[in-house]
């Protein structure tokens, strides 16, 4: 949100515009102007474009407000030059929710393309797709046309648009959650092969941009469709790591630069008598330092508003709340003490052992679960998992 400009809300969700929105509408500005050599074509043309953007606006409130039916809420609206994004917080477990929730943007397309029909109809103006040869004289039939088209080309079953999320979830209906989104990915990377071809034997860059964009949304989203499936039923103590370095309140930024020297941690839990008070985080303890001198107390610049968890939290719960408040380093804490820290890390590399060794068992499955992997003995005579690596 950052890099983003909110423009206002609906139902309490933000609608923002991403910065390259921007650059995007002086573009277009800028052809019309040069195209027609007129200033009230170029204004014209630019009420048409925001014509459109209106109605994908709506239609990604046909999303937001579909899952707010089904008790997920929407983070923000955002606007980029190939079309907006709704941020649910989650994805509903239940296949037919997500089928729901996906078919909401398409349908409100759907239902501006009929109105604006109607409209024409009864003002006698053109249906004939021959409009959108010159947008600017029928810009009712133009924009109908356009969202029927974005009705249409969403709902191709290409990963991760909104056909895909359809296929997926009907495949999950018969199928588990992550093969039947390993088949809506390899769907939709084909398809964007395909649409690359395309782009290439006739040099129009953008289905090239949107071939890229495919392709990358599709495996990203096989990804983390695996890490649902791996984290699902497993609770946090069984991917928690145990050692690890922490401060005290009296510490200073000396001592955390020490201790950031001297390991692999980044992020470090300050305690007071082996409560968590807060979690300073290697970027903090950088800008700490050239704002307060390595004489700072680190309870002074560390986060106080941290959120924690228990061992015997659900840890897919846990991850999407990471993922959602971009956090990467949780105190786990039980009785009011600190007894280890979940990471993003240790979360990936859990995923890739215990995927190794449900391959290497039995050739044809996919998955094993996390409680299924060995656990090795730890120096304090508790269970946990091997290894740290890094989440993409």
């Amino acid at each position: 949100m950052k890099r983003s400009l909110r423009v206002g809300s609906v139902a309490g969700i933000g609608i923002f515009l991403h910065w390259t929105f921007l650059l995007l509408i002086a573009a277009i500005f800028a052809y019309y102007y040069v195209q027609s050599q007129s200033l009230g074509a170029a204004l014209s043309g630019m009420g048409l474009i925001f014509g459109v953007f209106f109605c994908v606006v709506l239609h990604e409130l046909g999303h937001a407000l579909t899952a707010r039916r089904f008790g997920v809420p929407t983070r923000s609206i955002t606007l980029y030059p190939i079309g907006g994004l709704a941020r649910l917080e989650r994805i509903p477990a239940e296949p037919m929710k997500e089928f729901w929730i996906a078919i909401g943007g398409p349908a409100v397309n759907v239902v501006i393309a009929i109105g604006l029909a109607f409209i024409l109809l009864l003002t006698g103006g053109t249906l004939t797709p021959a409009a959108l040869e010159a947008p600017g004289s029928h810009a009712l039939a133009s924009l109908m046309w356009i969202n029927a088209v974005l009705a249409l080309f969403n709902m191709l079953p290409a990963f991760p648009m909104d056909g895909g999320r359809v296929l997926r979830a009907l495949l999950a209906l018969r199928w588990d959650y992550a093969q039947a989104t390993q088949t809506a990915a390899n769907v939709g990377q084909a398809m964007a092969v395909l649409f690359g071809l395309v782009g290439i034997m006739t040099w129009n860059p953008i289905l090239l941009f949107i071939a890229l964009f495919v392709y990358v949304g599709a495996q990203q989203e096989s990804k983390q469709a695996m890490y649902r499936a791996f984290t699902e039923g497993t609770p946090v103590r069984e991917a928690m790591v145990t050692r690890f370095a922490t401060l005290n309140v009296d510490d200073t930024l000396d001592d955390a630069v020490n201790e950031l020297l001297a390991g692999t941690d980044h992020d470090f839990p300050v305690l007071r008598d082996g409560s968590v008070v807060g979690l300073l985080k290697r970027k903090q303890l950088i800008d700490a330092l050239s704002e307060h001198g390595r004489d700072a107390r680190v309870d002074q610049v560390a986060d106080p508003d941290c959120f924690t968890t228990a061992p015997s939290a659900p840890l897919d719960d846990v991850f999407q709340q990471m993922n959602a408040q971009n956090c990467s380093t949780v105190p786990v804490v039980e009785a009011g003490q600190l007894v280890g820290l979940l990471t993003l890390e240790n979360v990936g590399e859990l995923i890739m052992v215990s995927s190794a060794l449900g391959a290497r068992s039995h050739p044809g499955v996919k998955r094993e679960r996390l409680s299924e992997v060995p656990l090795r003995e730890r120096p304090d005579g508790t269970a946990s998992s091997p290894g740290s690596a890094s989440v993409p």
